[in-house]
């Protein structure tokens, strides 16, 4: 999810993953995949720029996710193991 600004200076919280396409005209307007148009205060590249930051600190935060640090050895991990555990 990224925060733009609407024209009104209202904050706007949007998925990201939604947004079809941006025009300039010279607001900039962003489309979603539904057909909702947004207009607000960012620029292009701005709102890109907050794309790409929300999406780093996605993949950052999976490569600090706890389990990757836990000792997984006692799960079951096929179809043999759950067979043998449960006699």
């Amino acid at each position: 999810m990224i925060q733009l600004t609407r024209l009104n200076h209202v904050p706007l919280v949007l998925n990201s993953d939604l947004i079809e396409h941006m025009e300039v005209t010279p607001d900039t307007v962003v489309t979603l995949t539904s057909g909702q148009k947004f207009v607000v205060l960012e620029s292009a590249e701005e709102v890109l720029d907050r794309i790409i930051q929300f999406r780093r600190s996605i993949v950052a935060g999976a490569a600090e996710c706890p389990l990757r640090h836990q000792d997984h050895r006692h799960l079951i991990t096929t179809a043999s193991d759950f067979d043998e555990s449960n006699g």
